[in-house]
């Protein structure tokens, strides 16, 4: 064998020609097929050729197999959602949500038909949330959000659902009789379309179907009201615009008339809102803050639930050309936040109007190891104790929050342990003020919370409580400064609590120059403590030195201009 003899494909050797074959030993072999770089072929037997032929033959039909088999499948699957939305557009099945996509797939027959009657299909809800809070299963849902995110409309359709049994009862409720009469015009456009034969009665407000299903229209202007609803029983109970409800006291009653003797129909609880109200306070914790937004849960009532956010970009029809964003744009401040973004955490009277998420709130990143640290704490025992964690970055002296503990339940020693964990990875104890009340002995003997918290380790001092200095302090450090681009105070969005409370906490009604201290204002009082203790903003290159050299002066306090 010499070096012009090379391997083909078939494990054999052949000549530089690809003239001859050899067994792997170099021995000669015949040759079999057609070899690397030759033109020759090989006559095979009668009966391996057929043995081939078979080979392909059955290999093709494998082939042809498979591909029939996907294509029977995948028309199984289109004939299942054409018979889902026929049940759908015929009123035949629960949850009736049709959308565009849905009649699409429809016969071209079937669709024709629709466009000629007209009598089916009398509202086509938008892609989205208008789409997912039709079909939800929760008992309770609240479609929440921007105005003009088609949340009015939908609470008029979500009880059509059922219109075709005759046992459906459902009731649609605003705060006062006047506010309902944009729905009930609506409903005059929608209802005979979807239901022919549908008639209202103007004297009782309510709608009877060819089924003998009924929807009426009423109103809650007070919690007495309710007792206009004692003894009835209803499948489907909503309400429009909920935070005009200063209390839950009316919805939970209302709750407690949901019922059916027909065990084919689900009975649901439905309600819009637009973020703000006099209910404002009630609807956050009941549907937003036990869970994150489009999420299912369940209550502590056990009935299941799920908040579902509108925005104003949900509805194309309002959207479009932008006139209706343009008029939201020119409203104050709050309203905007509340009708434009959809934000449920600003209020009116807010006291810090000018924090903005966007601005404000930071995704978390490695602090430089030469940044100045401070921390701010206020104790609370009943109530939550704060402590949180802030940076000065050297370059434009802006604090950057980036660490919380938010926790009730702690003693002192509980709360030192805490604070020394979460350290843990800092290059030393950082120095902090703590809140003045926690030095306080009121007639008590033994040690204070904050010489507990020294004797854990903890440097800290009493912190300047000067109330209405301080929050004058956090408006400077929210406002952006034109020549940096960016606030003096920015937070990493994983400190939530202070998030919420900065959005949220309203103005003392005694002393608009302070904020409401009835109010959750534990964040914000450690906050305002960090700030009012002026951080230093050492030099970097000095600052890395006494972190080399791990030089630390028990008598310099680290703070001060």
């Amino acid at each position: 064998m010499t070096k012009e003899w090379e391997i083909n494909p078939n494990l054999y050797l052949t000549d530089s020609k690809g003239d001859f074959i050899l067994k792997k030993d170099g021995t000669p072999a015949k040759k079999r097929g057609r070899p690397v770089g030759s033109k020759s072929n090989y006559n095979f037997h009668s009966a391996t050729k057929a043995k081939q032929a078979a080979t392909r033959s059955l290999k093709n039909k494998k082939k042809t197999i498979k591909k029939l088999k996907e294509q029977l499948s995948n028309k199984k699957a289109n004939l299942k959602k054409t018979e889902e939305t026929l049940k759908k557009v015929s009123g035949i099945a629960d949850n009736a949500v049709v959308t565009t996509k849905d009649l699409n797939k429809l016969p071209d027959v079937v669709q024709k038909h629709l466009e000629e009657t007209g009598s089916s299909i009398a509202f086509m809800p938008n892609e989205g949330p208008q789409t997912d809070f039709l079909a939800a299963d929760e008992k309770d849902v609240l479609y929440g959000g921007a105005a003009g995110g088609g949340k009015s409309f939908a609470m008029l359709i979500d009880p059509l659902r059922y219109c075709h049994v005759k046992e459906h009862r459902a009731l649609i409720l605003r705060r006062t009789m006047p506010e309902l009469r944009e729905l009930i015009d609506k409903a005059r456009d929608v209802y005979p379309k979807a239901f022919k034969g549908a008639r209202f009665k103007e004297v009782e407000k309510i709608w009877h179907f060819p089924s003998g299903a009924k929807i009426e229209f009423g109103f809650l202007e007070k919690d007495a009201d309710v007792y206009r609803y004692q003894g009835q029983a209803y499948s489907w109970i909503g309400f429009d615009e909920i935070t005009h409800l200063p209390t839950e006291f009316g919805w939970n009653y209302l709750a407690s008339r949901l019922r059916t003797t027909n065990p084919k129909i689900k009975t649901y609880l439905r309600c819009t809102a637009n973020p703000g109200g006099v209910g404002a306070h009630w609807v956050r914790k009941r549907y937003l803050e036990p869970a994150e937004y489009n999420k299912s849960f369940k209550g502590s009532d056990g009935l299941t639930r799920k908040f579902i956010p509108a925005r104003l970009a949900d509805n194309p029809y309002l959207a479009k050309d932008g006139e209706y964003e343009r008029m939201l744009m020119s409203l104050p401040p709050i309203q905007r936040r509340q009708l434009l973004e959809g934000n449920w955490e600003v209020n009116e009277g807010a006291a810090f109007v000018e924090f903005n998420t966007e601005q404000h709130v930071i995704p978390p990143f490695i602090i430089p190891i030469h940044w100045e640290r401070v921390k701010g704490i206020d104790y609370g025992y009943a109530s939550e104790s704060c402590c949180l964690w802030g940076a000065v970055d050297p370059e434009d002296k802006t604090i950057i929050i980036y660490k919380e503990l938010y926790r009730k339940g702690l003693t002192g020693k509980a709360l030192g342990e805490l604070i020394t964990l979460m350290e843990e990875n800092e290059v030393k104890s950082i120095m902090g003020v703590l809140d003045t009340s926690a030095w306080a002995r009121t007639g008590y003997t033994g040690p204070t919370i904050g010489e507990i918290l020294l004797k854990e380790g903890h440097k800290l001092r009493r912190a300047d409580k000067n109330r209405i200095a301080g929050k004058v302090q956090i408006h400077e450090h929210l406002k952006r400064r034109n020549q940096v681009g960016r606030p003096k105070l920015q937070i990493f969005n994983t400190c939530q609590n202070l998030i919420k409370e900065l959005q949220s906490i309203p103005l003392s009604k005694k002393n608009p120059e302070d904020v409401d201290t009835y109010a959750k204002d534990h964040a914000y009082d450690a906050l305002r403590y960090m700030i009012m203790s002026r951080p230093r903003m050492d030099d970097p290159f000095d600052t890395m030195i006494r972190l080399k050299q791990k030089i630390y002066n028990p008598s310099d306090t680290e703070f001060g201009y």
